[in-house]
């Protein structure tokens, strides 16, 4: 029989896969290039003959650019954008991550696994945004009698947290915080914290983390930090 030495809340979870949304993979230039000039020539009432005499190039080869059917010259790029009068950079910016948009139906947000399952408390996973800067990730806790309190969480980044419902005492490092219904709390989760006494159960309230990097792996937790 293997026996289990680590204290509560500090043993892996499993993973779940659903749980967390994946990243739409990088667009190539082309591609990025093509779509946001097209969008963008659109969304200003251009012809094709009107951007492309802006440009300076012929209407045959604006159309080979808007279906990425060639690679455009930076020359070409700097003209594009100075013709639809945008940042340059705009022209580039689906070849990071496309914009995401996640909803999530109230009472169908999927159910996830974190550190803290293991010590009863429910997590449900309202959506997640991993983009190059970082990740934005809000959670709904629900702490019931039966969870264990557990101020040991620590990751980087920033958290937010708002109760909905109960009463309990919330620690970051030395300071604790008794938190009732509309209480918020926004803090550098950097520092240890957690839910350190359950007042009045059930206790459901909003975590959110922003964190500046993006997670090893999107559909686990991070192997070095103790995140909820």
């Amino acid at each position: 029989m293997e026996i289990n030495d680590e204290p509560p809340g500090l043993e892996l979870s499993p993973q779940v896969e659903g749980g967390r949304p994946l990243s739409p993979p990088p667009k190539s230039l082309e591609q990025s290039i093509a779509e946001s000039t097209r969008q963008m020539r659109s969304a200003r009432g251009l012809t094709l003959s009107e951007l492309a005499s802006r440009v300076g190039i012929s209407r045959q080869m604006l159309s080979k650019i808007e279906n990425a059917q060639t690679s455009a010259s930076l020359e070409t790029v700097d003209a594009l954008a100075k013709g639809l009068e945008l940042p340059v950079t705009s022209l580039f910016r689906a070849a990071d991550y496309e914009t995401q948009a996640v909803f999530a139906k109230a009472g169908r947000a999927p159910e996830t696994v974190r550190r803290g399952s293991n010590l009863g408390h429910h997590y449900q996973l309202l959506g997640q945004l991993a983009r190059h800067h970082g990740l934005f990730e809000p959670l709904l806790v629900t702490l019931t009698e039966d969870s264990q309190p557990f101020p040991l969480f620590q990751h980087m980044g920033s958290e937010f947290v708002y109760v909905f419902e109960g009463v309990m005492d919330y620690q970051h490092q030395q300071s604790t915080f008794r938190m009732e219904t509309g209480d918020s709390l926004l803090f550098d989760s950097e520092g240890v914290h957690g839910p350190a006494r359950i007042i009045a159960a059930p206790v459901r309230f909003l975590s959110v983390f922003v964190t500046q990097e993006r997670p090893a792996d999107s559909l686990g937790d991070r192997p070095d930090t103790l995140s909820h």
